[in-house]
């Protein structure tokens, strides 16, 4: 973020847009434009190289970029001078950031951001790489000279670097290309692989998989756990259970205010990398109600209302949306927000407060914590994690004023950067999360921040006219992208919010979403959704993104959410649909299991015939909405729960009243267990 005022001299065109990300580079005296044909143009007729810096607006090191070359007057004038300069927003066009990220990896580089990339001025990158210092330093060129690098090779051998482009662009092309695997029989056997290797992954001391860095990647341990039901292996089960255990002891969870951080830094879930992203806690809120769910135990429960407390607090507009992440910086320092010394507890705290919340954080004089991104790092920081959980009744007290005087305490300081764009993609997640929460812990203030945030979704990004979805709306203006993301994403949280509700307008909703979605990205030939609609014609391939990272990738969350769908209203196009995209991505499932997390849930939902909970009722109904939250309360990811009215499968609808009042008919294919009404019986049917 630019805090040198001699910057604030420059504006460029990025003034005129609406990201975040790009306004934070507005004064920059790099002459930056946006991703868009004005930017191409230029190139092209100046026979110019293109600069294109990709990011976010609460990436740490794109701050730090920013602040060493992007402000530097030298640096900006031979970018100016030279190249045409692109400044993408990687959440607002994560098809653009894929591409390109695919690339830079094909150039033997580790991902991450800041992507920087050398394109051609039709858009074929031919050099890259992430952060670049502003000096020279182990043995690494400064930034400033791989421009003059660049420039050289752009005018003595741009017959080599024009071939250089073509070949990785060819490669691409190749390496995004997928075709049906013949042969592969998707079975649970590959449930049963794919568990091994998550196994073989864990951490025993602290939980989580792999080492450090950690990222929770929630989609990876809600697979384990519904392989510890669905195979009996108390091992798997102990293994989540411990892994969110240590997650929400860790300081990666935001002790005082909820919510939890994008990863840890180091292999105990100790030191974050501070930055909130609401993707992630969305995600996080589904594994900690899954946790309560199949191991009864309430702390997790609590984990999950810590989480939504921060994110209605912290993360919603006045009118229902759901903002996109807060930075990890603030004043120039990373965590700065969220740490503590023993002096400043010391001095804000009673005695015997003070006493008890350094024995349950573990405060201690020299701290935990060094920003080391700063040159000047203020001392002694300590981040909160629980390092005494068993805390005496006489010390219950003393624990909540201490945490209380914490809290509004922090809250005087000055807060990280909000990026408030909204993203259908991400607010599809935390919809569903919280249509969830609802119906799993029967808080009605969940379930009207889910409705409101419906409403808000439909009136600014969604087109019922023409059934079109757009992903980002900030500022009473939306983009005009069109992202397979958003599609699924809010596909899958209606379908949640609806099981939640069993309001027939919500399954309207999911119907049309489903169809526009089929329509505009899903590949009849081959299988699979395409990450972008074919009118994209500013990308040079199109990709159907079979990654699940921190985020699950739109094909995963379309199987899932189309089979659920298909199950609850018998529609056999879904069905097909996310079949055909299982037996396209199969040698993944297979083969590399690890990097299909979410797909693998859909997997499972797949391999046998989904229980149906139909509950024939007025959903306004006591009884009904009693009857409801009984469904809710075991743990069984292969069922899908409607009603009798709306667009729902025809043999739901022939199911009757029990002696005039509402039930539940638990049903497999055309077949129904006797209906109940007395609500312990329906959690003992499903478990």
């Amino acid at each position: 973020m630019s805090t040198n005022t001699a910057a604030r001299a420059h504006t460029n065109r990025l003034a005129r847009e609406k990201s975040p990300y790009l306004l934070q580079h507005q004064h920059n005296p790099v002459d930056w434009h946006p991703w868009g044909e004005e930017a191409f143009a230029k190139a092209r007729a100046g026979n110019k190289p293109i600069f294109l810096s990709i990011g976010y607006s609460t990436c740490h090191w794109c701050h730090v970029m920013e602040r060493e070359s992007f402000e530097d007057e030298k640096v900006a004038d031979y970018l100016n001078q030279h190249f045409v300069s692109i400044k993408v927003d990687r959440e607002e066009r994560p098809d653009v950031d894929k591409i390109y990220m695919t690339a830079v990896q094909a150039m033997g580089e580790k991902g991450g951001w800041p992507l920087n990339l050398f394109l051609m001025p039709d858009l074929k990158p031919f050099y890259g790489g992430t952060y670049y210092p502003p000096e020279a330093k182990f043995g690494r060129p400064s930034f400033l000279q791989v421009l003059e690098q660049i420039q050289q090779l752009w005018q003595t051998r741009h017959g080599d670097v024009t071939n250089s482009a073509a070949k990785l662009h060819e490669h691409l092309a190749n390496v995004t290309e997928q075709e049906s695997a013949e042969g592969l029989l998707l079975t649970p056997a590959v449930l049963q692989n794919a568990a091994r290797r998550f196994k073989d992954e864990y951490d025993p001391r602290y939980g989580g998989f792999g080492d450090a860095p950690k990222f929770p990647r929630p989609s990876q341990p809600a697979f384990l756990l519904r392989y510890a039901i669905r195979f009996g292996d108390p091992e798997a089960l102990r293994m989540v259970l411990h892994t969110c255990e240590r997650m929400a002891s860790g300081g990666m969870y935001d002790q005082l205010g909820g919510g939890f951080a994008r990863y840890s830094v180091d292999a105990q879930w100790l030191v974050p990398h501070f930055e909130k992203m609401l993707y992630d806690n969305a995600q996080l809120i589904n594994l900690y109600l899954d946790a309560f769910l199949a191991s009864g135990e309430v702390r997790f429960a609590d984990t999950a209302r810590g989480i939504i407390r921060y994110v209605l607090r912290d993360m919603t507009h006045p009118e229902g949306g759901f903002y996109s992440a807060e930075d990890a910086d603030s004043e120039g320092k990373e965590g700065k927000f969220y740490c503590w010394s023993r002096q400043e507890l010391a001095a804000l705290l009673t005695p015997d407060e003070f006493g008890v919340a350094v024995r349950h954080f573990g405060i201690t004089e020299q701290g935990n914590f060094v920003d080391h991104s700063d040159p000047d790092p203020l001392p002694n920081q300590n981040v909160l994690s629980i390092v005494e959980p068993n805390l005496a009744p006489t010390d219950q007290p003393l624990w909540a004023s201490a945490k209380k005087k914490m809290f509004e305490a922090r809250a005087k300081r000055v807060r990280p950067h909000l990026d408030d764009k909204i993203l259908a993609s991400w607010n599809g997640m935390m919809l569903g999360a919280m249509g969830r929460a609802y119906a799993v812990l029967a808080d009605e203030d969940y379930r009207s921040a889910a409705e409101k945030n419906l409403a808000f979704l439909q009136a600014k990004l969604w087109d019922a006219r023409t059934r079109t979805l757009y992903h980002r709306w900030r500022e009473g203006e939306r983009d005009s992208v069109q992202l397979l993301d958003a599609y699924a994403n809010l596909l899958a949280g209606v379908v949640d919010l609806y099981e939640a509700t069993l309001q027939p307008k919500h399954l309207e909703f999911a119907l049309a979403l489903a169809e526009a979605m089929l329509a505009k990205f899903y590949d009849n030939g081959q299988g699979g959704f395409w990450q972008s609609g074919a009118g994209s014609k500013d990308l040079i391939v199109r990709i159907k993104e079979d990654y699940d990272g921190a985020e699950p990738s739109g094909n995963s969350v379309a199987v899932l959410a189309l089979l659920k769908l298909a199950a609850i209203t018998d529609r056999a196009e879904f069905k097909q649909a996310a079949e055909k995209t299982l037996r396209l991505l199969a040698a993944r499932l297979q083969q590399f299991p690890q990097v299909v997390p979410h797909l693998l849930l859909g997997l499972d939902f797949w391999l046998e015939e989904p229980k149906r909970v139909v509950i024939a009722g007025d959903h306004s109904d006591a009884l009904t909405r009693e009857l409801l939250r009984a469904a809710h309360s075991v743990y069984q990811p292969t069922k899908v729960v409607l009603s009798t009215l709306g667009p729902v499968e025809a043999f739901a609808k022939t199911l009757p009243l029990h002696e005039g009042k509402p039930a539940v008919y638990l049903c497999t294919g055309q077949a129904c267990q006797p209906p109940t009404r007395d609500v312990g019986k329906l959690r003992q049917m499903l478990k």
